[in-house]
């Protein structure tokens, strides 16, 4: 059996809520990126955990897809995810309760019921999905 493993790095200097932290992945894309408590509760500038991980379902649903689409013959000319990622907080603490799949797919030869069963199929079985917690919808569109 194949096997994949990936990392990523976070340093934090300072108090949660004063404090600042960077983030650095294995690939390199990420490096230093900047993450703080305004990033990430606010609007502050960097990024933060939970918009990584809406960026990590979005790519892997519609990856999953994609590998899908094509086992089913079918070439996608475009699909465009948008992952909404609700976070509520829980006494002292903070839960990822949603994730809302927005995609838009142009699909020459798709018939609208092959591709709501491939796109649920998808949703259901990328890695990230399967990893969370969160309710997870999907609302797709053929175009």
């Amino acid at each position: 059996m194949a096997s994949i493993k990936r990392s990523a790095t976070a340093q934090w200097q300072g108090t949660g809520k004063d404090g600042k932290g960077a983030l650095t992945t294995q690939s390199g894309t990420l490096r230093d990126t900047p993450y703080s408590f305004t990033a990430r509760f606010g609007d502050g500038q960097g990024t933060n955990p939970e918009e990584l991980i809406a960026a990590a379902h979005a790519g892997c649903f519609t990856m999953a897809l994609a590998f899908k689409l094509q086992a089913a013959g079918l070439t996608p000319e475009r699909l465009s995810t948008e992952a909404r990622l609700g976070m509520e907080q829980e006494g002292g603490g903070w839960s990822i309760k949603t994730i809302a799949l927005a995609l838009k797919a142009k699909v020459p030869g798709a018939s609208p019921e092959q591709f709501q069963s491939l796109a649920a199929d998808a949703k259901a079985t990328c890695p990230v999905s399967q990893v969370l917690k969160a309710e997870i919808s999907l609302d797709a569109t053929l175009e």
